[in-house]
């Protein structure tokens, strides 16, 4: 998954723990005046005509019949006949990839499939490319008043505005993520947790959007550099475009000068001079072409860089649709699960750097042990912080340690190293089995209806 937008940190860096009621105070503020915008501009929505109706208005809930819902795991013959009277609709999703031939076009294409054959073909998907309705810094707005009905978004980009997301963001660097279990693993955990994580599930209702992954925690991260960038020394320096408050104090950690640019300008950024390195996941480096100007990529195995984390959320506009329709658009979720982690590029990604006679290589042990030094100290931060309350990090490691066990159970395993991912990687695997879990175990309860 990919963040490229400007980072606005909005004066948070340097007090996100440290001014706690001061933050909670401002944030409230704000979500106060976003919820007054959600709900005067529901009644809006049809107008806008963003969640679009082929015969009926689905705005104010006339769609040609109430549907009254049906049990997870019907066959199709029941949902068909708990919708047949609906008229059909079409619901935007808004996702990051440039276009459908993007390494993260997945995150869409295979949602779309599973939602339209669930719905008999009465509920239309219609992917957005890469924020052409809305940017990044306007689309939680955009979800609220109903111009989009459901994107990918980046609440990373707004640590005040959602301080317990973002508290959860900086647990999930540090652990070690081998290339295909470890973002199994972290996603898995990430979105157990923030779904039982009530400090997190308030910010969205306070501002009026319905998370369908509260914290989705992407792919992982590595160095994207014009030279190698291996040890400790390395880094003394360097500008590096960073994406979210946990990168900026790594780099800083480690000498470094974090910087603060679109991702649609890393790439001449790279290629100017103007920045040495940036952090980012595969897919954006794949489908930016950020190899051609920076073709050297650096990896930890012991630990991991933080994570740019992100959400995908649903706006007014489908809360708005009979409850049949909401839950296949839920229900969907394993669909979503297998595309997003196919999203990750990283196949795409290796094959550029050997092609473009680049660089894969381990970081040193040196290099990584800073990075898990770093890692603690950004525990102990949010634990003193209060804001998840003084068990986040047990939970989260629980829930890790419990989906690892699942990933080996069920089959996934490493057959190699990130160097040669290219050479290893099934792009056939099926990751909907421990989607249907996770699931089951955590997301059912929060079904519509």
């Amino acid at each position: 998954m990919c963040c490229t937008s400007q980072v606005v940190f909005n004066g948070f860096l340097e007090q996100r723990y440290n001014d706690k009621d001061g933050i909670s105070m401002k944030a409230d503020h704000k979500r106060r005046s976003w919820s007054k915008r959600a709900t005067s501009s529901a009644a809006l929505a049809a107008l806008a005509l963003v969640l679009t109706s082929c015969g009926g208005d689905t705005a104010d809930g006339d769609t040609g019949g109430e549907a009254q819902g049906f049990e997870f795991g019907a066959p199709q013959d029941e949902v068909n006949a708990a919708i047949e009277q609906l008229e059909p609709v079409t619901v935007t999703y808004q996702i990051p990839a440039t276009s459908e031939q993007s390494p993260q076009a997945n995150l869409g294409t295979h949602y779309k499939e599973a939602v339209e054959e669930r719905s008999n073909g009465q509920i239309t998907v219609e992917l957005a490319w890469n924020q052409s309705i809305a940017p990044y810094e306007d689309l939680h707005n955009a979800l609220a008043d109903g111009r989009v009905d459901m994107a990918f978004t980046l609440p990373s980009y707004e640590p005040a505005e959602f301080p317990a997301f973002t508290a959860l963001n900086d647990l999930l660097g540090g652990d070690p993520e081998p290339p295909v279990t470890g973002e199994l693993v972290t996603n898995l955990a990430a979105a157990e947790t923030a779904w039982q994580t009530p400090e997190i599930l308030a910010e969205y209702e306070q501002i009026g959007v319905t998370p369908f992954v509260p914290v989705m925690a992407s792919a992982s991260y590595y160095s994207i550099c014009s030279d190698e960038v291996t040890e400790p020394e390395d880094w003394d320096g360097l500008q590096v475009r960073v994406g979210s408050p946990a990168a900026l104090d790594l780099v800083s950690h480690l000498g470094g000068s974090p910087v603060s640019i679109a991702g649609v300008e890393a790439y001449e950024a790279l290629q100017r001079g103007t920045i040495d390195c940036t952090l980012a996941v595969l897919s954006d480096a794949a489908q930016g072409g950020f190899f051609e100007v920076a073709p050297h990529l650096g990896y930890p195995t012991t630990t991991s860089f933080p994570r740019v984390a992100g959400a995908i959320l649903t706006g007014t506009s489908v809360e708005e649709l009979p409850v049949a329709y909401q839950q296949i658009l839920f229900d969907s979720f394993d669909a979503y699960f297998d595309g997003s982690i196919k999203a990750n590029g990283k196949d795409q990604a290796i094959a550029q750097v050997n092609e473009l006679g680049g660089s894969v290589v381990e970081v040193s042990p040196e290099l990584q042990s800073e990075i898990e030094q770093f890692a603690e100290l950004q525990r102990q931060e949010v634990v003193e912080s209060g804001i998840l309350g003084d068990d986040i990090v047990e939970r989260l490691q629980a829930s890790r340690e419990k989906w690892r066990d699942r990933v080996a159970e069920l089959g996934y395993e490493e057959q190699g190293t990130l160097a040669d991912f290219d050479e290893w990687y099934d792009p056939e695997a099926d990751y909907r089995p421990l989607a249907q879990e996770l699931f089951q175990e955590v997301m059912l309860e929060h079904r519509p209806g």
